[in-house]
């Protein structure tokens, strides 16, 4: 078990570009509220499998966000991607059979659609945030209150620090000269190392 386990948070969420807004929103909230997001998009190593992976960061953190608000195909013909339940359950496998102390959260698009897709999860509780980046740092900043984490800003302050964050980023980014492409496409790690000293300085 790695020395920050009990500030660590798994991340299981979509990859694609609609969900980038969110996913920004996501990491930020968990950083802005004292903890450390971990996903598999933190580090690429093609000598790595994606399991492996996945494993080894289920098992390094305390705490689990699954965002199943993709439980449908776009589609007619599209085959459904099974990669975020799949995780689900690894995650929940290893709290039943390794690490008790684990806990977990599963977020959807709209109240109750996951439990029609997943009936497994029946009698859950879940959260929901309507594909709404505000909502999403709303719910994830009431999980970690419900957890007992004391002294947690409200979700509209960190609503809006969140806002002036990425303006800053964005303006910075721009100056460097990135794109808006490239800007709007920047990597995980990059975005991740710019969070935590920009709210030490503006806190």
């Amino acid at each position: 078990m790695c020395d920050n386990f009990s500030t660590s948070v798994f991340i299981n969420c979509p990859y694609d570009p609609e969900y980038l807004p969110l996913m920004r929103a996501l990491i930020f909230v968990i950083v802005y509220c004292g903890f450390t997001p971990r996903l598999a998009a933190e580090r690429t190593d093609s000598g790595e499998t994606r399991f492996d992976k996945i494993m080894e960061l289920i098992e390094a953190c305390q705490y689990s966000i699954h965002d199943l608000s993709r439980v449908k195909a776009k589609k007619i013909g599209e085959l459904y991607r099974l990669n975020i339940p799949f995780e689900i359950g690894l995650d929940l496998g290893c709290r039943k059979y390794k690490l008790p102390n684990k806990k977990c959260l599963v977020l959807e698009a709209s109240r109750h659609e996951c439990q029609k897709a997943l009936s497994d999860l029946a009698h859950v509780d879940l959260k929901h945030h309507d594909e709404d980046s505000e909502s999403l740092i709303i719910a994830i900043r009431n999980w970690f209150s419900e957890l007992g984490v004391d002294d947690l800003d409200g979700g509209a302050k960190i609503w809006n620090m969140y806002n002036y964050f990425w303006a800053d980023f964005y303006s910075e980014r721009e100056k460097a000269g990135f794109s808006h492409k490239e800007i709007n496409n920047t990597t995980i790690p990059e975005f991740l190392k710019k969070i935590k000293p920009w709210i030490e300085k503006n806190s």
